[in-house]
């Protein structure tokens, strides 16, 4: 009988573990702004930025949001990021940008290694979208490294 009491007991702990992790995850977009940090990068999602140029969100299409990336390691020879969010039903990821128009990475590479952080004021995200995908790839001693970041609604 303490056999069964045990394996319940550590069943329902199992539960609600599982409960709470899923939780968590699934409250990112709801609590802004959120961030991820690694020992290199520090990516946050935020509030977007409201100016008379900028994107507006549309009730059933799409929502606003703003992205910072910092460089929170080591130098980096060059830099490169992306954005992707997930289409419901499919395993396609859609991208939403690299690096912002008129702008050379390298040029976002230099302006990150000299402790600035790289930050996109507004940018779009579908409404039916529930992951937001964070791609950094960087040349560290000649090396390409990636890192991704993952943010669910």
């Amino acid at each position: 009988m303490s056999k069964l009491k045990f394996m319940v007991t550590w069943i329902l702990f199992l539960l609600l573990m599982g409960t709470a992790i899923g939780a968590h995850a699934s409250s990112d977009f709801n609590e802004l702004p959120t961030k991820q940090t690694s020992k290199q990068w520090a990516v946050q999602v935020g509030e977007a930025k409201q100016g008379k140029d900028l994107a507006k969100p549309q009730k059933g299409k799409f929502e606003t949001y703003s992205l910072t990336v910092k460089n929170i390691g080591k130098d980096v020879e060059s830099v490169d990021f992306y954005m992707f969010r997930n289409e419901p039903d499919s395993t396609t990821m859609y991208s939403l940008f690299s690096c912002p128009d008129g702008k050379d990475c390298n040029e976002v590479s230099e302006s990150i290694d000299k402790g600035m952080s790289f930050k996109f004021d507004n940018f779009i995200f579908a409404e039916k979208a529930t992951e937001l995908e964070v791609v950094i790839l960087w040349t560290e001693n000649g090396r390409t490294l990636k890192e991704t970041f993952t943010f669910t609604e």
